[in-house]
């Protein structure tokens, strides 16, 4: 009989840590047109003040900022394919057209720089791994 109950409490931590390993975050906002939101002045202007908690946030941005320290954290390892791609996006156009907000966003969320070491070779990792164009 302990043989059995030692055997389901193994059975139980395996299929917990397999279904916690394979945890993804919610992808209900993976239709999210982020290409209307970097075009918007205005609209981007009311995500960032949101990240920054600085103005009000909408549903996706309440997301974004509950999530956005554990993606940091993990290198995005509970993230989509379509929500990296979606993250460099973002962090390429506000690097290139919104640095003074970048460099806020990245004081609040990165300030000792941890993250943004990750950043940079997951950028080159990205990079190597796209095909040259011939």
């Amino acid at each position: 009989m302990a043989h059995l109950n030692l055997f389901v409490v193994l059975i139980a931590s395996l299929i917990y840590f397999t279904s916690a390993a394979e945890e993804k975050y919610t992808t209900k906002f993976d239709n999210f047109d982020v290409d209307k939101v970097l075009n918007n002045n205005r609209i981007l202007t009311s995500y960032i003040k949101c990240l920054l908690d600085e103005g009000n946030c909408t549903n996706e941005g309440r997301e974004l900022k509950r999530v956005l320290p554990d993606a940091l954290k993990t290198d995005c390892s509970k993230c989509t394919d379509v929500q990296k791609d979606r993250s460099e996006k973002v962090i390429k156009f506000l690097i290139k057209n919104r640095s003074t907000d970048f460099d806020r966003l990245t004081a609040k969320y990165d300030p000792t720089g941890e993250y943004k070491k990750n950043l940079e070779k997951f950028e080159k990792e990205r990079a190597s791994a796209k095909p040259l164009k011939a």
